[in-house]
């Protein structure tokens, strides 16, 4: 389905967010998309509390996917600081080298725009926002699904074939159906303002001569 449009988490769209948590129940039991940060367990049965302070604070970060006013899906993805707590953490551990700048970890679709492009839309969009905020390293732990049927129910982190279409190349297997993915993403530079350039340059290609300053006696003013 077109017609998509990206917007960041923030104190702008939580509105619209939490509309979408609250069509189905918080998600996941109440989630609220707060199982991967650090206070996740602390919060329990206050998470959509939480997770608002959160993004006030601006703590969260999340792709959002609208379709026209409705936010229909989302992709959270931040720092490791930011969301430590992972699946299959301790085989994780066991081969981990130097830590990723971002991570990606879990993905939400409106049950009405299910298999219509919505995650992938997400991801874009996560991607994107990286961009913009510096780049680095990306990782995630998506599902390999091939050959076999899975509910969405346990794809809260997508597809590893997802992964693939944008980049991403397979580290190590977790699990025994998730991949460690990685992807270097490269910092969006914002454009540098054109040079003011005069107008009989720009359209002549020639350079207007100096103009002298009169001064009285004929002679232009010396620097000393």
């Amino acid at each position: 389905m077109a017609g998509y449009a990206i917007k960041q988490l923030d104190v702008d769209t939580w509105g619209a967010f939490a509309r979408l948590v609250e069509r189905h129940n918080g998600v996941w039991g109440g989630c609220w998309c707060m199982s991967f940060h650090g206070e996740a367990a602390e919060t329990s049965g206050h998470h959509r509390e939480a997770k608002e302070r959160r993004v006030r604070n601006g703590e969260a970060h999340a792709a959002l996917v609208f379709h026209g006013e409705e936010c229909v899906g989302w992709c959270q993805f931040g720092s490791p600081e930011e969301l430590p707590r992972i699946k299959f953490g301790k085989a994780y551990r066991e081969g981990a080298t130097r830590p990723p700048n971002w991570r990606i970890t879990c993905f939400f679709v409106d049950s009405r725009y299910r298999h219509k492009g919505v995650a992938a839309a997400a991801l874009r969009g996560a991607l994107q926002e990286i961009a913009r905020l510096g780049g680095g390293t990306v990782e995630s732990m998506p599902d390999d699904v091939e050959g076999r049927k899975v509910s969405n129910s346990f794809l809260y982190n997508a597809t590893v074939a997802m992964f693939e279409r944008q980049g991403f190349t397979r580290a190590r297997q977790l699990g025994k159906n998730n991949w460690l993915v990685t992807k270097r993403v490269r910092a969006r530079r914002t454009p540098a303002p054109p040079a003011r350039t005069d107008l009989r340059e720009r359209f002549t290609g020639t350079r207007p001569r100096a103009r002298r300053r009169h001064v009285a006696g004929g002679r232009a003013p010396s620097d000393s």
